[in-house]
């Protein structure tokens, strides 16, 4: 390869070069991006990083999932957290009482998937507004009796294990709220909200961000602001936001704790760091006004986060398999299982391709691998281990990943 061909590989590749890219005779300046060792941005000695709304709407989000599982909770009082309006005493804590923020109004709300699809918007509110119903209606009558095929109620797991609330069809539906929030609203939003151009370069957003024209009132520039919320939707819980892998997988019930799960299988070790670096790296690379490299980074982003959701969707349906496949079958065990991948399985929705505007699976054909599982009268308590295979397998084939790597 010649050297002025090489040069340019290393320019669109997005790595540091010293000095210039030329093409033929012409020589262009080269932006460089350095990568900084935290997620510590600041102008004139103040931060410009800022994610409070993802912060209080993850922590909203624990809240109505822990609601979720005491039976003495109306539907009004799920309802009211759910889309909570600022002012109103949803919860226990003060400032998310204050909060003007919820977590049903950016369920299913990007830019990119739903600004002009306000029909599969409409439906996938409704069925979270569905979930809590169900728990209130089905779940929460039958706290104190025993479950069983076609009859909803409480299974515990085996050696006095943990009790399971479930649907007569053995769906434990807090798990499939909390496990499918995780992509209708921290996915979502991240993917293919604030990391989509539509969101980035708004209006005068470019414009602003390269003549460091920063928000009314704030240090930093929107544009810089939206790649931060994006970020906040993965580290906004975290112990230290700015380095949060340390404790990954311990800051929140959500996209943090399975990205810190998946990050525990050697299979995937590495993801952890894969998508801290790209948050890192793209934030440097608006700073120094690089679009190129900060859409790079965004393609790894949406790459790496998808594959979480579908590695998290394979392994617990591996799981309920195994359970299933046991002499003795736990159906408590096997049902919160697969109650969890339900939850991700929904999620697989809000996945996005790195190079495209599309999820790995629409909904539609989520819509069928739920039916595929949840078929028949009495939905998991007849599910084979070959259905759960066969899903497995499906949702493998759409990425870079074995069945038996996820499911271990």
């Amino acid at each position: 390869m010649k050297i002025k061909n090489l040069t340019k590989v290393l320019c669109l590749s997005g790595i540091l070069v010293l000095g210039s890219c030329s093409s033929d005779d012409d020589v262009v300046p080269v932006v460089q991006v350095e990568e900084p060792a935290t997620y510590t941005f600041e102008r004139n000695g103040e931060s410009t990083v800022s994610f409070g709304g993802q912060t209080t709407r993850i922590k909203m989000a624990e809240a109505i999932v822990s609601a979720l599982k005491d039976n003495t909770t109306t539907e009004t009082i799920l309802d009211a957290m759910f889309d909570h309006q600022e002012g109103v005493a949803d919860f226990e804590d003060a400032d998310l009482n204050a909060s003007d923020k919820n977590a049903r109004s950016k369920t299913a709300a990007s830019r990119d998937y739903f600004s002009a699809n306000t029909t599969d918007a409409a439906a996938i509110k409704a069925d979270f507004d569905g979930w809590i119903q169900n728990q209130v209606d089905e779940v929460f009558p039958n706290w104190a009796i025993t479950a069983t095929a076609g009859t909803p109620g409480v299974l515990q797991e085996a050696a006095g294990g943990s009790n399971r609330y479930v649907t007569a069809k053995g769906l434990e539906l807090n798990q499939a709220f909390a496990k499918s929030l995780i992509g209708g609203l921290m996915t979502d939003q991240a993917l293919n909200n604030y990391l989509g151009t539509a969101v980035l370069d708004e209006a005068d957003n470019v414009a602003n961000n390269d003549n460091n024209i920063v928000a009314e009132g704030k240090a930093y520039t929107t544009m810089e602001h939206k790649w931060d919320e994006a970020y906040g939707y993965v580290y906004g819980a975290s112990v230290d936001p700015a380095n949060p892998n340390p404790t990954i997988g311990d800051d929140d019930s959500f996209l943090n704790k399975y990205l810190g799960r998946v990050e525990d299988d050697t299979d995937f070790a590495g993801i952890a760091d894969d998508i801290y670096n790209a948050f890192k790296l793209g934030r440097a690379a608006i700073v120094a006004k690089n679009y190129t490299i900060r859409d790079q980074q965004a393609a790894i982003l949406r790459e790496k986060i998808s594959q979480v959701i579908a590695i998290r969707a394979v392994f617990y349906l591996q799981q309920g398999k195994k359970a299933i496949e046991a002499s003795t079958v736990d159906y408590a065990s096997a049902f919160h299982d697969l109650s969890e991948g339900y939850g991700f399985i929904y999620s697989l929705q809000f996945t996005r391709k790195s190079d495209e505007s599309t999820p790995y699976f629409s909904r539609t054909e989520v819509q069928g691998i739920l039916d595929n599982l949840m078929q028949g009268t009495n939905g998991l308590w007849d599910v084979t281990p070959e259905t759960l295979q066969a899903i497995s397998e499906t949702i493998a084939s759409k990425f870079s990943f074995t069945v038996e790597q996820a499911g271990s």
